[in-house]
């Protein structure tokens, strides 16, 4: 089995990338979605983080508010960090599951890790090969505002407190570049696609 990791910044087009490979037939695995699970209520991660940020955080139907757990944090290096050891460690191991259920149903298939983060945990170590998604500021802005409702300034303050694009590419394998129409990523994925396939056969 290989394992691939996908990763880039905000609004860069992993998310369609990661659809495009599924499509193609590859195992995707959305780390911020196993995090959404592990914060869950009953989530692996509900309690540690309930007892370390308080009540305050609850919605009220007891479950965590993210958008008010996300306030907390970002404006705190030392909270993020404190945030992240109490879910990561829940996230790697469902994601160690999930592979192993994967690497059992198909021994030569292709696993997509989907991270923003994948870099900053270390969790390109991992994989066998690593794809950066990558558009141009411009557009990481204007995507991020048209997706998540948000303002040009907060749009930049997320990407601010990102790993910035140019050093993830170090780390790439691959680079999956989605500032043209998409018709065009699609042909770079099919592209990619086509030698992890080799990788396997």
């Amino acid at each position: 089995m290989l394992v691939v990791g996908l990763t880039g910044g905000l609004a860069t087009g992993k998310s369609f990338i990661g659809r495009t490979l599924a499509e193609r037939g590859c195992f995707l695995i959305h780390a911020d979605e196993l995090g959404h699970e592990a914060l869950a209520r009953g989530g692996a991660a509900y309690e540690a983080v309930l007892h370390e940020f308080g009540g305050d955080i609850l919605r009220g139907d007891g479950e965590i508010d993210r958008r008010k757990l996300a306030a907390i944090v970002f404006g705190s290096p030392e909270r993020l960090d404190r945030l992240n050891k109490l879910v990561h460690p829940a996230v790697f191991r469902r994601e160690n599951e999930l592979l192993a259920e994967f690497r059992a149903r198909q021994p030569r298939g292709i696993a997509v890790l989907e991270a923003a983060i994948l870099i900053e945990t270390g969790n390109h170590t991992r994989c066998d090969k690593v794809i950066v998604a990558v558009c141009g500021e411009e557009q990481q802005i204007e995507r991020a505002m048209r997706r998540d409702g948000i303002s040009r300034e907060e749009a930049l303050a997320r990407i601010g407190r990102q790993m910035p694009l140019d050093e993830k590419v170090r780390y790439a394998d691959y680079i999956i570049d989605t500032s043209g129409e998409k018709v065009e990523t699609i042909r770079q994925v099919d592209g990619v696609w086509q030698e992890l396939r080799s990788l396997v056969q």
